[in-house]
Formats: C-alpha cells, structure tokens, sequence
C-alpha cells in the first residue's frame, strides 16, 4: 500500500514540473517577442526623425553630417532604452572606433565622438534606474569627497579662466600696433628675465568651450565606475567580461597583424614613398586595412602601426591595457578552454608589441606580465604557472627566431632612443615647460594642452600627463587629481583584499594591479585616451562590486553544501529503511 500511494505522487511532480517549465518557456518566449516589437519600433521611430533631421542637413551642410546625424538620433533613443546592452556594445565598438572613424566617417569629428553616443544615454538611464529602485548613485562613499574636490576646483578653472579668457579680443582683430604690450609712452615692455617683448593677452577660438572639451577629455569617463559597478551583477558576468575582452583582443591583435603583412608584402605602401621629413611622420594617407595614421618607412628604420586605433599611440596603449585583460583570463578563468585562449591572446600582445614599433609597448608589455605575477601570486601556483610559463615561452620563441632581425632592429631602436632622450630626463623637462608656463594657481585652462580640444583653439604640447595637469589646473588641481586616483587604488585595493573565493580574487587582483600601475604612470597620458581610460574607471567600479559576488557565490556554495548534505541525510535513511523494513 505504501509503494502504491507514493508512485502518484512522484508522477504529479514531474507533470507539475513539466507544466511550470512550458508556462516559464511560453512566457520567456513572450517577453521576448514583446523586447523584440519594442526595439523595432524605437529603431523605426528614431530613424525616422534622424532621416527627418539628416536629410536637410545633407542637402545644406555636407552629406557626411547628414548621415552623421540620421545615425546618431536612432542610436541615443535605443542606447537610452537599453542601457545595458548599450554598455556592452561601447565595450565592442570602442577597439574598433578608429577604423570606423576614417572607413566610414573620413575622420569626422562626429564619428571621433561616436562612442559617446551609446556611453553617455546609458549613463543617464542607469541613473535615473538607480533613482526609481533607490538604489545607490554614489558606489563608493570613501571616493566621493577627493572626487568633489576635484571637480569643484576643475568647474572653478572652466568659469575663472576659460571664462575670462572668453571676454578676450580675438588675435585677428588686434593690429600689429596692438599685438604688443607697450607702456603709457609708447615703449615695449620687456620681460626682465628674458628680455622677450609681452604679448596682448587675446584668444583664439572658443576657450570655454575648449575647456568643456578639456573637462570631458580629464572626467568624463569616471562615471564608468557607477556603469561597471551596476553593469556587471555576479561572477558569471565577471568571467564573461574577461572573455568578451580576450576576444575583442584576440581579434583586434590578428587584424594588427594582418595589417603589417599587408605591409610587409607591398600591398600597402605606407610611406616608403613619401620623402624629405614626411618619411618620419605618420600620414593619414598611408593608412592600410585598418586604423588610422601610420608611418611605415623600414629603410629609414621608422615604424609605428596603428593597428585598429586612431593612431599608433592609442595602439601601444591598447596593447599595454590588454596585457593584464589577458593575463587576467590566462590565470583566472575557470575553464581551461579560455585559459589556454588567455595564453593566445597574450602571445598576440607579445608579437604586435614587437611588430608595431611602438617602443613604450615594447617595455611595458613584457614589465607588466612580470609585475603581475609577483603582486597577484600567480608565481606560487605552480599548476597553473608551470604550464603557461612553458606555452606563452614557445610561443614567443617561435616568434623571436622566425623574425630575429625584427626583433633585434625594436630593441636596438628602443636602446637608441633612451640613450638619446632618457625617460627620467624627459619627464623632468615637461615639469620645467609646466612649471615655467602655467598661470596662477588654477593653471592656464582646462584644455589648454588636451590634443583634442586644439579644434576650439591653440593648445600647447605637453607629452606627458602630470605636466598637463599643472599647465591647464594648477598645482591645487594637480594635487587634488593624485589624492582622487591615489583614495582610489587604496579603496579598491581594499575592495579586493577582502574577498575569498579564488576565481573572483585573482581577477580582482589583475585589475587592480593595472590600476596601481596607471595611477602613477609618469609618462605620456594614457588617463587621456582610449582605451586605457575607459577600462581604468570601468574596471575600478567592477571591483568595488567584488565583495558583493563574493558574498553572493559563498551563500549559494554554502546552500549547495547543505542541500547536498540533506540529500546524502535522505539517502542514508532510505538505505535505512531497506535494510530494515523486513
């Protein structure tokens, strides 16, 4: 009677289940179709009013902003709607941009803006997001008074010396009388240290404007840390994250690659033609498959690729950002299969750090690999180390004594050019320049030395980061920058160091070691450009939500453990049962 009674009941369990499984499979499949209507008819409608807009625009201003602007409008209505999705598609397009740029855009400046157009909506609906579900805006409390400090003086530069420069006559219209400061009989005034004659104080362009610009280029991706924080929810979307790079890496390396072979080979001439001082500059008119500007003259011994970006610059920093991104995966994933892709990956970073003449990639790549070892602790698993040691070491070898001459002719570039301006000696002259040119204590600006905002007005060339800092904010806003960034690596330092599960740490631990190393990287201004400063702040926001996964994966194995300690509990009973029910 018992076996009789318990065999219904087992049936109308699974037909339960069954059941509640094909409602959840039909209503799956009915939000879907729904999200699918919905994004047809959002894409319809903004590519209406964008065709609406575009069209006129290209029949009175140029077609390249019509078709500018019928793109644009679409893509911020739907980046709005899903500003998820719209994340991750910024994440994607971002190593591409600058071979859409002068593929499809032709350098113009609205295609150099375009990845802001799926950031920026995404930003603003997460926020409002987080404001109806009340969750949290600021992610992190322990960064928010270095980060207001720092913009309160940032805004106060934009208004008290972009401002006032703004009220300046134009250069043009200054006669050449008036060009020079003169005292009240007539003389020029002379500076006394320099003897040079003082110029009339005039601007050129829109210096307000130049330095929103300016304020855009220093701040406008730390928001990022908000969008990494609330973007990536629990270890399957960490994990995930570090795959979809490795492929975007993967991916963006082998078309680096391509593109020296199509060098190489003739097919593409770069600037073996050109002559006089073009042989040494990178031309836009050179550029070949992908990327922009490059400069390829092998007889003068002058290489600089700028694989998928813009221009060569960005490509090294691409490669320096994406050596920890795969490093991170080749010791932290969880499937050996991604692992081993990890190992590819940084392999490929390896070889287009050497092919690409970018001598700063060539120094970093293989110095952060090393520093990553030692600071995550890799080098003591010795399961993992041994093993990736030996493929990552074939591989490059394979490389290196296929193409020693390559190899040889980047090493002896990168010999020449330290002998020949040593990276301590050249930092030291910037902070001189700096020093010697910045105005007042807010500085000359915001903007006055940012490359991108030189198409408001004259900017000045300042090669390396902290330099710029004092010329356009002064030594306030220098120091306020550096104990915003230094609160930061601290706090996410902090962030990381308490999480236990293996996995989550190790990938916490090669994110934040690219955060130590970029925080006080002397030189250039990798903070100022793609891609470095989109993963640095994105990636600080992904470890301040560490502790959360961590705290999410230990209850869930904790449940699993106890759910498997009631399932051995009933086993043993029931084998407890048998044994005694005659």
């Amino acid at each position: 009677m018992v076996r009789l009674t318990l065999r219904p009941k087992k049936k109308s369990k699974k037909s339960r289940k069954s059941t509640l499984s094909l409602k959840e499979r039909l209503a799956k499949k009915r939000r879907a179709r729904e999200q699918r209507k919905k994004l047809i008819t959002l894409a319809t409608l903004g590519l209406i009013l964008g065709l609406a807009i575009g069209i006129p625009l290209a029949l009175i201003v140029s077609i390249k902003v019509g078709t500018s602007v019928a793109l644009l409008i679409p893509s911020l209505i739907v980046s709005y709607c899903y500003p998820r999705q719209a994340l991750w598609f910024f994440l994607i397009y971002m190593p591409f941009s600058g071979t859409i740029t002068y593929t499809l855009g032709g350098g113009n400046i609205l295609f150099q803006l375009s990845k802001d157009v799926f950031y920026i909506p995404a930003l603003l609906a997460l926020i409002q997001e987080c404001r109806r579900k009340r969750k949290p805006i600021i992610v992190s409390k322990e960064i928010f008074l270095t980060l207001s400090i720092l913009f309160i003086i940032c805004l106060t530069t934009l208004f008290l010396v972009n401002g006032a420069q703004e009220l300046l006559p134009y250069c043009d219209n200054l006669s050449e009388y008036d060009k020079f400061l003169r005292a009240p009989d007539g003389t020029l005034l002379l500076n006394p240290d320099t003897g040079i004659v003082y110029t009339t104080p005039c601007k050129e362009g829109s210096p307000f404007l130049q330095g929103i610009l300016g304020l855009k280029v220093l701040l406008g991706y730390v928001p990022l840390v908000f969008c990494g924080y609330y973007l990536i929810e629990d270890k399957k979307q960490l994990i995930f994250l570090g795959r979809l790079l490795l492929v975007l890496a993967i991916v963006c390396c082998s078309l680096g690659l391509i593109q020296y072979l199509l060098l190489t080979s003739g097919y593409c001439a770069g600037t073996r033609d050109a002559s006089g001082a073009q042989l040494f500059r990178a031309s836009l008119e050179a550029r070949c498959f992908v990327g922009g500007s490059l400069l390829y003259s092998p007889a003068q011994g002058q290489i600089r690729l700028p694989g998928t970006f813009v221009s060569p610059w960005h490509w090294a920093w691409f490669l320096i950002a994406n050596s920890f991104i795969t490093y991170a995966v080749a010791f932290s994933d969880t499937s050996f299969f991604w692992r081993t892709g990890g190992l590819v990956g940084l392999a490929l970073v390896f070889i287009n750090a050497v092919i690409s003449g970018q001598r700063i990639a060539l120094a970093i790549v293989p110095c952060a690999v090393f520093i990553l070892l030692i600071l995550t602790g890799q080098i003591a698993n010795l399961k993992r180390f041994i093993p990736a040691t030996i493929i990552l070491s074939l591989l490059v070898a394979v490389v290196i004594t296929t193409n020693p001459a390559i190899v040889q002719e980047r090493v002896d570039s990168f010999v020449q050019r330290w002998n020949a301006s040593p990276p301590h000696l050249f930092i030291q002259k910037q902070f001189r320049f700096a020093i010697d040119n910045h105005q007042g204590i807010l500085g000359r600006g915001l903007g006055k030395a940012t490359n991108s905002a030189r198409s408001f007005g004259a900017t000045s060339l300042v090669e390396t980061f902290h330099p710029k800092l004092l010329f356009e904010i002064g030594y306030i806003g220098l120091f306020a920058y550096i104990a915003f960034v230094t609160n930061l690596a601290i706090t996410t330092l902090k962030s990381y160091i308490s999480v236990k599960i293996p996995s989550i740490r190790s990938f916490g631990s090669s994110f934040w070691v690219f955060i130590l190393i970029i925080t006080y990287f002397p030189y250039w201004y990798p903070l100022d450009t793609d891609p470095v400063a989109v993963y640095y702040w994105f990636f600080a926001g992904v470890i301040l939500k560490l502790p959360e996964f961590d705290k999410h994966e230990r209850k869930r194995l904790r449940l699993e453990g106890e759910l498997e300690e009631t399932i051995k509990t009933k086993k043993a009973k029931k084998r407890y049962k048998r044994l005694f029910q005659f």
